[in-house]
C-alpha cells in the first residue's frame, strides 16, 4: 500500500479497534459501523477518506484487518478491539503446535505468567513461524513463543479463528508455553 494509504489504514485500524468513540461512532455488538458514518467522521476530523479509498484500503492491506458486511454497508476490524466485541466466532479445534511472536523484554513477565490479552479481548496466535516472527518484531528483538494449543484444546481451552486466519484464545498459561533454548 501507498504510504497515504498506511497512514489512512492506521487511522481506520485505531478507529475501529480502540476508539470509534473519538471521532463520534458507537458500534454495534459486533463491531459494525456504517461505513457513511466512518467517512463522515473521518471527514470531520480533516481525515480524506472516500468510499474509493476505503475500498482500496481494505482490498490491499495484506493483513486483511477490515471485513465489510455482505450488504457492503458497514465495516468492521476483524480483531484486536480493546473494547468487548462479539466477533460471532464459533470455537475450533487448533492445530498442535500455535506461535506467537514477541520481544525478548517481555520473556520474563510471560514465563511468570503466561500470554494475556493485555488491551485486546484475547490473544493473538498464528498459525507458522513466519507470522509470528513478524509480528514480534513490530515490538523489538523477535522470540517466537511454541503454544501447545492441541494440549491446551484437550484441557478444555477454547480457540477461534478470525476472518483474516488469526488464532484467539482468552490466555495461554506458561505452562502451555515452549520457550527458545
Amino acid at each position: 500500500m501507498r504510504t497515504s494509504l498506511v497512514t489512512l489504514s492506521k487511522f481506520i485500524s485505531f478507529v475501529l479497534r480502540h476508539q470509534p468513540e473519538s471521532v463520534g461512532l458507537t458500534p454495534d455488538a459486533g463491531g459494525w459501523v456504517a461505513i457513511d458514518d466512518l467517512i463522515a467522521a473521518a471527514q470531520q476530523q480533516g481525515v480524506p477518506l472516500d468510499r474509493a479509498v476505503l475500498d482500496a484500503i481494505v482490498a490491499q492491506n495484506d493483513k486483511q484487518r477490515f471485513a465489510v458486511s455482505d450488504d457492503g454497508l458497514r465495516i468492521r476490524a476483524n480483531q484486536g478491539h480493546s473494547f468487548p466485541v462479539d466477533l460471532d466466532l464459533a470455537p475450533l479445534t487448533p492445530p498442535e503446535f500455535l506461535y506467537h511472536g514477541t520481544a525478548t523484554r517481555f520473556l520474563e513477565s510471560i514465563r511468570e505468567q503466561g500470554l494475556r490479552p493485555g488491551s485486546r479481548q484475547q490473544v493473538h496466535l498464528s498459525s507458522n513461524e513466519i507470522t509470528a516472527t513478524a509480528v514480534g518484531q513490530r515490538h523489538g528483538k523477535p522470540v517466537v513463543l511454541t503454544v501447545l494449543a492441541g494440549h491446551m484444546f484437550q484441557d478444555g481451552f477454547l480457540f477461534y479463528r478470525s476472518a483474516n486466519g488469526v488464532w484467539l484464545t482468552d490466555a495461554v498459561p506458561a505452562a502451555y508455553l515452549r520457550f527458545p533454548a
